[in-house]
């Protein structure tokens, strides 16, 4: 695909892949110049590290299996989109917008050095376009679209784990917080009655 191109995977122009190339964070966001992108880039690393360490212990400690579940999803999410930071753009060359395709390998190197590549997003739904009604503070008549960022499997992936943590993971802590103490009674139980026979 060339840079920018659209096609249409949903009737009515309400969703596309569209090659886009996102040089910060996720949705788009950024750290400007080449050294917020490193700077990112190194972030993004010491984060997959930490987060991996947290993961093993929880696996460790039985942590329930939902919350293990949206851990490894933001670990596999942030793992993805450091592949691209890292090596994109050593290997690939720029993609101009609706000018060609990237070459890879190319002969003069790719469009940056190590820790400067751009994460690629190609799903875009807008699934509503309308206007803001007159009588809405400041943005009144100005254009509105859900939803506007482009984005990848990875930025998807990372948003479902944080999402279940936030909107499910207070049940399930719940549920284990109420079943460890049964556990523990079940095992000293018998301590206290061997204590009761011998005295």
């Amino acid at each position: 695909m060339n840079y920018g191109d659209l096609i249409p995977i949903l009737p009515n122009g309400k969703g596309f892949i569209h090659f886009v190339e996102n040089p910060g964070m996720a949705f788009g966001l950024e750290l400007g110049g080449k050294w917020g992108k490193i700077l990112l880039t190194l972030l993004r690393i010491i984060f997959i590290i930490a987060l991996g360490g947290a993961l093993r212990f929880l696996i460790k400690e039985k942590a329930p299996i939902p919350f293990i579940i949206a851990i490894t999803l933001i670990l596999v999410g942030a793992m993805g989109n450091i592949v691209d930071s890292i090596f994109y753009g050593v290997i690939f060359s720029d993609s101009p917008y609706h000018g060609g395709i990237a070459q890879f390998l190319p002969q003069g190197g790719g469009y940056g050095s190590l820790l400067e590549g751009k994460v690629v997003d190609m799903f875009y739904f807008p699934l509503l376009k309308t206007t803001y009604p007159d009588w809405f503070p400041v943005l009144h008549g100005q254009s509105f679209e859900f939803f506007r960022p482009v984005f990848n499997i990875a930025d998807a992936s990372i948003s479902i784990g944080v999402l279940s943590i936030f909107l499910f993971m207070r049940k399930t802590f719940n549920r284990y917080a109420q079943f460890q103490p049964k556990q523990k009674e079940s095992t000293n139980q018998p301590l206290a009655e061997n204590q009761e026979a011998s005295n």
